[in-house]
């Protein structure tokens, strides 16, 4: 049997064949496989010299200074570096926070946590196509908020926030930003001097990198308003303890400089690929497309299907990969909080398919999984209630 069509990077992306063989020149020992802060020796001056090679490379997508990355286990770590570091820091200041209904649960369980510990949060409401307007942040901040949380592009249905015009607003608040960016890094040009925010996470292993490494870019200016989180040896400038995973940043880094290579080109192609997907779809009655036409990521397509069982749906598509909302609660069988969020019904958000394409998506792919599809969606709706 051939293999599943793969249509869920949105979830994860294979690591490209470039970054496992950097990653791979780090691990034996024939290669650079010392501790980079064992900088006493030839083998720990070889890995610091790949770390900093790595952060060189992130910080050129980025456009951000070396010295403001800290490397982390991935974008759920540096989250909560972020949140925790921040409200602790500042909570004689005020503890208010502000973020929105639409983010991803590595922000809104410690937003949550905060609240248990007597933090208050405003919980900004999303408009009918998953946005944020800059007048409802202005219109929450108050003397007391310490901190804004908004992603920057939504894991489920795409939409792409105007952080800039946050950021902005904070920065003439006097309030602390930081954004979610795992989903759109490596796929949306990221120009963190241009959007001027204080934090922002994001993960390696959603744009051709390997799992388990991620980074925090915290700017210059908000070191005076974070504590670390985890202690034990000073590395990273304090801001985050423990050995330096070489080959893991060797290919964050591999995966980076990659990203900038072929940005341009694969969001053009990968957009005309998203739209032809929607055309495959769009012909059938009762279709509901949850991302936006314009500020979306360009391979990201949420598509609700009436008159048809979520569970249903997902069990009659074993040729393609895909999942229904968001890999991290697709399990659950709770119907997506995200489309609620936009007005969704329940049984509408549950019959919800998340399709996200990548890198190796061919128009053969699209063509196929659209077909197998529509053809399902019939098919329940002729044999369901």
């Amino acid at each position: 049997m051939s293999a599943p069509i793969y249509l869920d990077y949105a979830a994860t992306t294979p690591v490209a064949d470039e970054v496992a063989a950097a990653m791979c020149d780090c691990l034996t020992a024939n290669g650079v496989f010392g501790n980079a802060a064992a900088t006493t020796h030839a083998y720990g001056r070889e890995a610091a010299a790949r770390v900093r090679k790595a952060r060189d490379e992130l910080a050129q997508l980025l456009n951000c200074d070396c010295d403001e990355l800290v490397f982390t286990s991935g974008a759920t770590e540096a989250n909560n570096m972020a949140i925790f570091g921040v409200a602790h820091s500042l909570a004689d200041r005020g503890r208010h926070i502000i973020s929105s209904r639409m983010e991803h649960k590595a922000v809104i369980d410690p937003l949550r946590s905060l609240e248990r510990d007597g933090f208050e949060v405003t919980w900004l409401e999303p408009g009918a196509e998953g946005r944020i307007e800059a007048g409802q942040l202005a219109a929450a901040i108050r003397s007391d908020t310490v901190l804004v949380t908004l992603m920057h592009a939504n894991n489920e249905t795409g939409a792409v926030q105007d952080i800039a015009a946050m950021a902005a607003i904070c920065r003439d608040a006097g309030v602390t930003m930081h954004s979610d960016a795992a989903q759109s890094v490596g796929k949306l040009a990221v120009d963190v001097t241009a959007i001027d925010i204080d934090l922002l996470a994001l993960t390696a292993h959603k744009f051709y990198g390997p799992k388990g490494v991620g980074a925090l870019i915290l700017r210059r200016r908000a070191r005076g308003r974070m504590r670390p989180l985890i202690l034990g040896g000073g590395h990273q400038g304090g801001w985050r303890s423990g050995t330096l995973p070489t080959h893991q940043i060797v290919g964050l880094g591999a995966a980076a400089r990659l990203a900038g290579e072929r940005l341009a080109g694969d969001a053009k192609r990968l957009g005309g690929l998203r739209e032809r997907l929607w055309q495959g779809l769009s012909g059938l009655s009762g279709v509901v497309r949850n991302t936006p036409q314009t500020h979306c990521l360009p391979a990201t397509l949420s598509v609700s299907f009436e008159a048809v069982h979520g569970e249903s749906l997902i069990t009659s598509l074993p040729g393609i990969a895909v999942t229904a909302g968001a890999a991290c609660h697709s399990a659950d069988g709770e119907p997506s909080y995200v489309l609620r969020a936009l007005g969704r019904p329940p049984r509408l958000a549950q019959a919800t398919l998340r399709l996200s394409l990548g890198r190796y998506t061919t128009a053969a792919d699209v063509d196929s999984a659209a077909g197998h599809i529509v053809a399902a969606v019939r098919r329940l709706r002729v044999i369901g209630p």
